[in-house]
């Protein structure tokens, strides 16, 4: 009896040791299936990224940015014109020559289209490059007499009923209509402490040392701004008290 029962516990010691042993290669087969399946994904995210990367290459995002028409009158500035047609180009990605020419027409109204279409009409290559199509329109178009009034305005410039941002962007509006040659800082600084109307700010102004135009307008603005706080503030507390 010893002995069978001796042979019969060896033959499930056996048993189970084999039981273990295919678990194990089991648990190896699985761990090895698992690393390959993560290789797999890794290389195909891989794979997947190239592609999208040179599709992004080949495709690159652009921004439409939509610009006010150029109609050629004297309320029109061609610099500022130029500036939005300048941005707009680059934020659509138009590199190529005559496409650049083409959107900028595209943008022109009233008189100034007139004039591009019947250059082309007896030119179909007037415009051989944007930089031509802008030295051409500038010489039709940007009169010196428009220079000079708006420089006479400048000088004559007064705050009177507006308020000191408005004031300060009507500056600002004649200068960027004054290219060929500038005013000069200081004269601009000047003209616009001479322009405020009296007041606190003008008297606050005439006790610093300022060294631009938009330094003197930032330092004008905040100090109008505190002194419309203390107003309101004041007007609080007399309604307070009056109740």
């Amino acid at each position: 009896m010893l002995l069978i029962a001796k042979f019969i516990q060896n033959e499930l010691d056996a048993e189970r040791e084999k039981v273990a042993l295919l678990h194990q290669q089991g648990s190896q087969q699985a761990e090895l299936l698992r690393e390959q399946g993560a290789q797999q994904f890794e290389l195909l995210r891989q794979q997947q990224a190239a592609a999208g990367g040179s599709m992004h290459s080949r495709r690159p995002e652009t921004l439409k940015i939509d610009i006010s028409k150029y109609r050629g009158v004297e309320e029109d500035s061609l610099l500022r014109w130029f500036v939005e047609l300048d941005d707009a180009i680059r934020a659509r990605r138009i590199d190529d020559g005559d496409m650049q020419v083409a959107f900028a027409q595209s943008n022109l109204a009233g008189r100034a289209k007139t004039w591009a279409l019947g250059l082309k009409l007896h030119d179909p290559y007037a415009f051989g490059s944007l930089e031509v199509f802008k030295s051409r329109l500038r010489q039709t178009f940007e009169l010196p007499r428009a220079e000079f009034r708006a420089r006479t305005e400048l000088l004559k410039l007064k705050q009177g009923k507006r308020d000191v941002h408005a004031y300060a962007q009507h500056i600002r509006h004649l200068t960027s209509c004054i290219s060929s040659n500038p005013v000069d800082e200081h004269t601009l600084v000047s003209v616009f402490m001479q322009g405020l109307a009296d007041g606190p700010v003008k008297t606050h102004l005439f006790r610093l040392e300022l060294d631009s135009l938009e330094q003197a307008i930032s330092i004008a603005e905040q100090e109008d701004f505190s002194l419309r706080q203390a107003r309101a503030m004041l007007d609080i507390i007399s309604s307070t008290e009056t109740i």
